[in-house]
């Protein structure tokens, strides 16, 4: 969420495609926080509006104090206002709390033609409410309205010079700024309007102020689907405002959002469906600090998860039963294979961006020189010496593990590397937890306690281990929140691949195998 604090007193909408329904959804996609003053409860849905339940005047005040006095301001966008009662009491706020940006969508006259506000309503908007305005988003009929209250002239527009020339006209009025919203008027390419459904080519809409003409084009959508494209347009501009854009800025960009809303919307409803608020953002599919959690409960994770960590060579070493050949040669191979994780951890350092990172890769070599050390010392026990192991073939499950994990290395992100990497510490900080906890796990008599101890059982406790484990899930968890949703998948993919060649290197422990 941003810094920006959006203040919205306009009416609900039940079917939540129009009204502060809209405005919040608007505000919260670009990062704003979203506050209301609810001047009115409307009964409507695509169809139209079925009735409305008005918020008495004073009760509007309170709503507009108590989300200023506490929370503050940046913006205050207003919608459907109601009554010329209403709109006194927002002017009057608006002056008390020196609010300096406002966005003031008019909502006179519905898409329908029906008018929304009562005449009086509209001379004291104008009035009153204009001179407090920054920016004046009217679409052509409410243009023509307040010209008309005004006394002015009001001739329909036939081409973008008339509607440059109402901008001017309605800017004259008092706001600092007019978008006149050219929705209503489909133009052909040369900028006049378009008679047939055939001639329509161009929306232009006209933003006028500080002596500038700003125009901004779009291709004409042929769409049902603009239910609350009005309020839309103003809360993102209220929001680029509250987020430090400068005016034309603002504009553009909320007129562009707009137009991908329409363009990417889906049928919703039996009429004027709603535009669609979320085309630019997206949502993860688990909570921040929660993806390890939600990579291993995921359906296509947990199959090759759990062949993984509940493995036969892993029970074998639990119950002692595991052929010690057999063993002998697995040690030899992850002698073998830590000598290629090293490389994969000097590749991330060298991959990494940051200082810090760069430091944690070549920490995370030293630990597992470390690491192999100790496994020196361990294979002693059993006659297997360092020159034997490092004059041993890699098994091809080895190479085709480890190689894989370089190879994402080389052709992916510093990310998608430590994914790679994550099944070999996360497999056996899941398999320490159950072998420690569990009864049946042999201890006295037992060939490989020794090593279930030494590597399994203390769940990396050791300070070896400990950091590798818990600054690889910290480093995981604090970059998958930066990823989309499609890279998730596609990491969960490398993360699944790997999980089976890791299965691989303990299939080559069960299989018969000679030293």
């Amino acid at each position: 969420m941003g810094k920006g604090r959006v203040l919205v007193i306009a009416g609900s909408d039940s079917s939540g495609g129009a009204g502060l329904e809209a405005d919040q959804k608007v505000i919260g996609t670009h990062g704003c926080y979203a506050m209301t003053a609810t001047t009115a409860l409307t009964a409507q849905n695509t169809l139209g509006v079925i009735d409305i339940h008005y918020t008495p005047p004073d009760f509007v005040r309170k709503l507009i104090d108590a989300c200023i006095n506490d929370v503050g301001v940046d913006v205050v966008k207003t919608g459907m206002l109601a009554s010329a009662e209403t709109i006194r009491v927002v002017v009057r706020a608006l002056q008390e709390h020196h609010v300096m940006l406002t966005v003031v969508d008019p909502v006179m006259v519905s898409t329908s033609g029906s008018r929304l506000l009562p005449t009086e309503a509209v001379r004291v908007l104008r009035e009153q409410l204009l001179p407090h305005t920054t920016i004046l988003t009217p679409n052509v009929p409410e243009a023509l309205l307040l010209l008309s209250d005004a006394g002015l002239p009001t001739e329909g527009p036939q081409n973008v010079n008339d509607l440059i020339t109402i901008a001017k006209a309605v800017q004259s009025l008092g706001p600092k700024f007019v978008l006149l919203k050219g929705g209503h008027l489909p133009l052909k390419k040369g900028g006049d309007v378009a008679k047939t459904a055939v001639e329509r080519a161009l929306m232009v809409d006209i933003l006028y102020g500080e002596g500038v003409v700003t125009k901004m084009e779009t291709v004409y959508q042929n769409s049902k689907n603009t239910h609350g494209t009005g309020c839309s347009l103003a809360s993102a501009i209220a929001s680029n405002l509250a987020n430090g854009l400068n005016v034309i800025r603002a504009v553009k960009y909320a007129c562009r959002y707009v137009e991908a809303g329409i363009k990417t919307s889906t049928d919703l409803g039996h009429g004027n469906g709603p535009i669609n608020h979320f085309h630019s953002t997206y949502t993860l599919p688990f909570a921040p600090g929660q993806f390890i959690e939600y990579l291993l409960d995921r359906p296509d994770v947990q199959p090759t998860w759990r062949e993984h960590t509940h493995h036969p060579f892993v029970s074998g070493l639990a119950d002692g039963t595991l052929p010690i050949e057999r063993f002998k040669y697995y040690l030899i191979q992850d002698y073998l294979f830590l000598v290629q994780f090293s490389r994969a951890n000097a590749l991330a350092a060298y991959k990494s961006r940051s200082i810090d990172a760069i430091v944690e890769g070549a920490k995370m070599v030293e630990r597992v020189h470390h690491e192999m050390a100790l496994h020196v010392g361990y294979c002693k026990g059993f006659d297997i010496t360092k020159a034997k192991m490092e004059a041993s073939q890699e098994s091809q499950a080895c190479t085709a593990y480890t190689r894989y994990v370089l190879d994402i290395g080389q052709s992916e992100d510093w990310f998608a590397l430590q994914i790679a990497l994550a099944p070999c510490l996360l497999g056996y900080s899941v398999i320490a937890k159950r072998l420690s906890s569990d009864p049946n796990t042999k201890r006295d008599g037992n060939t490989y306690w020794k090593w279930i101890e030494t590597y399994v059982a203390d769940d990396y406790s050791d300070a070896v281990n400990v950091g590798c484990v818990n600054v690889k899930k910290d480093l995981v968890e604090k970059n998958a929140v930066l990823q989309s949703p499609h890279r998730i998948e596609e990491l969960v993919k490398i993360f699944i691949e790997a999980t089976k060649l890791e299965k691989g290197f303990w299939d080559m422990g069960t299989g018969p195998r000679a030293l």
